[in-house]
């Protein structure tokens, strides 16, 4: 599965790199990258739906096919030249990539029912995982394209893709049985689950504001290539947060902790605020960003967990397909308010929407905070007189 998720870092560098390298257009660039955004957040809960109808390895296997027909297409229209709509119509084919992500997520809440001690350290490992992948990524792609040719990136991240997923879905003895009833109700309805997924959007605000206002602030200060560093720092600082988040023990339910999940994040995102604003140099901001990140892991951890937990039985994937939506959503969003006020104001000022978009969060978590209901996903533990969970 990791195999699989590296790409998910890679594929939208690459394809910028790549048009804008061939093509010579950001624009251009920017807006296919931007309409493969929108169509994966348009079909992706759908796909996920079929797992869910269907099992992981027959929908998987060739909606990854698909997916990486697409790439391939891709790599092809710019390299020959092809008219404009064809390089948006094949990076709109790649939607049909499966959530490796939430797949994975549902086998290990299969293979650990009934412990939401492990089943939270495996969260938030998957958790460190996505961070890992997301700060690898980026730099193997631009490695790839800058050292090799425009296209190798994305070549690279197809052949990573559809491998890793034939290997996963080989492995049937963790795959959890389709449990899928047609009259269970959709997670959007579920108790508790509008409002997580208002989260998620707020969420996905910070993330991509974050990532277009230090590459505005870095090329305000002449050092444009090292944006992708210091965001790198961001992640690393996730990634060894959810690693320790996953080691200690759970204290009280999910629902409790998520607020302050938030409040921590919105208080740590106010340092890259403050570092750009009063000394305006590149290396403090890296270092607010290395503290800020740590709040993320934690927080994104959580989140899932409360996914997890308010989804009808037989519509996990879908549940988490959602919430990964909201991010992607939210991202979009942030990144155009993040650009709007970095051309309208300055970056320092753009570092405020992280700040606010984390607040918005936390203010929807504190109006929200509705005890989670045990569905048959994750029964009473055996060691607790059949007390239910929260």
């Amino acid at each position: 599965n990791l195999l699989a998720r590296l790409p998910m870092g890679m594929f939208s560098v690459s394809a910028v790199v790549m048009i804008a390298g061939v093509r010579g257009s950001y624009a251009l660039a920017g807006a296919v990258t931007a309409t493969g955004l929108a169509a994966t957040a348009a079909l992706a809960p759908w796909t996920a739906r079929l797992v869910d109808r269907y099992g992981q390895a027959r929908i998987a296997v060739p909606a990854t096919v698909l997916a990486v027909l697409g790439s391939l297409a891709l790599v092809v229209c710019v390299h020959a030249g092809a008219p404009d709509w064809t390089l948006f119509a094949s990076y709109a084919a790649t939607a049909t990539t499966p959530n490796t992500g939430g797949m994975s997520r549902a086998r290990w809440a299969h293979l650990l029912r009934g412990d939401p001690g492990a089943l939270h350290t495996a969260n938030s490992f998957e958790q460190a995982a996505d961070e890992l992948c997301f700060m690898l990524g980026p730099v193997l792609a631009a490695l790839l394209c800058s050292a090799l040719f425009p296209e190798a990136g994305t070549l690279t991240g197809a052949v990573l893709l559809l491998t890793g997923m034939m290997l996963f879905a080989a492995q049937r003895s963790t795959e959890p049985p389709v449990r899928h009833d047609a009259r269970a109700k959709s997670p959007l309805r579920a108790p508790g689950m509008p409002p997580l997924l208002a989260v998620c959007l707020a969420t996905g605000a910070v993330f991509g504001s974050m990532e277009v206002v230090t590459i505005a602030f870095a090329d305000a200060q002449g050092h444009r290539s090292a944006a992708g560093v210091v965001l790198a720092l961001q992640a690393a600082g996730s990634c060894v947060a959810g690693l320790l988040y996953g080691a200690r023990p759970r204290t009280g339910p999910a629902s409790g902790r998520l607020p302050w999940c938030i409040a921590a994040m919105t208080a740590l995102l106010t340092l890259p605020l403050l570092a750009a604003a009063l000394s305006g140099s590149l290396l403090l901001l890296a270092g607010a960003l290395l503290i800020a990140g740590m709040a993320t892991a934690p927080t994104m951890v959580t989140t899932m967990t409360l996914v997890q937990q308010r989804t009808p039985e037989g519509r996990l994937n879908e549940g988490m397909t959602l919430a990964v939506t909201g991010l992607l959503g939210g991202i979009a969003c942030g990144s155009a308010t993040g650009g709007r006020l970095v051309d309208g104001v300055s970056p320092q000022a753009g570092f405020g929407v992280p700040v606010t978009a984390a607040a918005v969060a936390l203010l929807i978590s504190l109006a929200h905070r509705i005890p989670t209901r045990p569905y048959r996903n994750f029964p009473t533990h055996p060691n607790r007189n059949s007390r239910p969970m929260h």
